[in-house]
């Protein structure tokens, strides 16, 4: 095994890594790969079959899928050292969803059949899994009611509240590290682009945030947070 791949696989996937003995640390040297994605390049679209378990080294992807009309809606977004892509694969059916890379990342590819066959002789790795999917469960259960039943304000404030926890702030302690165009940031938030515009605006006049061009800043996370409880 390459020295310079055991660190970077120790590095990149440390929860399934740390589950593992030296053998099959080795199996996963042996057949992971790992991936230069550019931005907005498709990483696997709905309706193909899931082959491998994928986990972001570095960069943001977005899962989203076509809705009525050809609306995209954006599932989740995924940050560094988070897994996606193999949901499909334990449910033996194609991805109901897509991903796309939100700028240049890094992933690490490791097939599902070398997966499957750790977990058979390493329980620890199977409940892991089991966990991870439990908690992608019970985000997506919560998002579900917040995305249908919170007025446009509250689930706009949501989705900030979501961006700035999952992403982190940039130096200044309040700009969100990530900049999404008002269109994600609208499909992220279950609403039209020009209502994604007109909530931002309020907020804007409400001092609540500044905006500049695709950076948002937060000025006040509490009230944020009020309003997203609110709904």
């Amino acid at each position: 095994m390459s020295k310079k791949n055991i660190v970077f696989l120790s590095e990149s996937i440390p929860e399934i890594w740390n589950l593992l003995n030296e053998k099959e640390q080795e199996i996963i040297t042996l057949n992971s790969r790992i991936v230069d994605i550019k931005k907005n390049e498709i990483i696997y679209k709905e309706g193909e079959i899931s082959h491998d378990l994928m986990c972001l080294c570095a960069g943001k992807v977005k899962i989203h899928k076509e809705g009525v009309g050809g609306r995209n809606q954006i599932v989740r977004m995924i940050r560094p050292s988070q897994y996606f892509g193999y949901r499909a694969y334990f449910a033996n059916e194609p991805y109901v969803t897509a991903a796309s890379a939100f700028e240049t990342s890094t992933i690490c590819y490791i097939p599902m059949d070398i997966i499957e066959g750790l977990i058979v002789k390493n329980p620890g790795l199977g409940l892991f899994f089991i966990k991870e999917l439990s908690t992608d469960l019970g985000i997506a259960d919560e998002r579900v009611v917040n995305l249908t039943q919170k007025h446009i304000r509250g689930r706009l404030a949501e989705s900030l509240i979501f961006l700035m926890d999952n992403y982190g702030l940039e130096e200044d302690g309040a700009t969100i590290s990530i900049y999404l165009s008002r269109e994600d940031l609208a499909n992220l938030s279950n609403m039209t682009t020009s209502n994604a515009i007109r909530t931002l605006s309020t907020f804007v006049d409400e001092r609540l945030i500044a905006l500049d061009g695709r950076k948002i800043k937060i000025i006040d996370a509490e009230k944020l947070n009020k309003i997203s409880r609110i709904g």
